[in-house]
């Protein structure tokens, strides 16, 4: 918390280098979470160099008696994103993530076999058209608890609703996610996979 804080305090001060680390630090969660919310790269990476416009922009109104950094990180972006998803709100078609993002983690083991690299990337494609089916707030729910990895708490001050809302949005994403990827299984037939190689 102390090396953070001091990132921030340099940043502040406007040193270039501690901006760079900051971005460096935290563009790739921001990125994961716009993308998820988007469904498409290019946009998610528009999306993400906006908010950290706006975090460049607003970072003197970031208290730490009132979060992490990290939380309040993650509200700017979720505001941001909840804004551009009103501009925006049209049905979007999801591209694939490892045709447009050039990042070895995202990209499947050169080691696996292509069977299973089609079907890696089927799933990735299948899980963002559910998540895309969802209404934002069970969305953002779902993705920031079960895709970002923040617990209830962090979830609740990004979101600014109590715990108790959270946990219900998250179980009522997760069973409408569940009903979604069962409908788009019955669509897609079990022989699918196969007949893509």
């Amino acid at each position: 918390m102390e090396l953070e804080q001091g990132l921030l305090d340099r940043c502040l001060a406007g040193e270039d280098s501690a901006w760079e680390a900051l971005l460096k630090a935290y563009t790739r969660k921001i990125y994961n979470l716009c993308y998820r919310f988007t469904g498409r790269a290019e946009e998610a990476e528009d999306v993400t160099q906006e908010v950290f416009i706006k975090v460049f922009q607003t970072l003197k109104t970031y208290q730490a008696a009132q979060g992490s950094f990290t939380t309040w990180l993650n509200r700017v972006a979720r505001n941001h994103l909840v804004d551009h998803y009103r501009r925006a709100r049209k049905d979007r078609v999801t591209s694939s993530l490892e045709d447009e993002l050039p990042v070895a983690e995202q990209k499947p083991s050169q080691h696996m076999e292509p069977t299973s690299q089609v079907e890696s990337r089927e799933r990735r494609e299948v899980l963002q058209l559910a998540l895309d089916k969802l209404s934002p707030d069970l969305r953002e729910a779902v993705i920031l608890r079960d895709l970002q990895d923040l617990d209830y708490e962090e979830i609740a001050q990004v979101l600014r609703v109590p715990q108790g809302t959270v946990k219900s949005r998250i179980n009522r994403g997760r069973l409408e996610l569940g009903r979604v990827l069962k409908r788009m299984e019955g669509l897609r037939g079990p022989a699918k996979a196969g007949s893509e190689l």
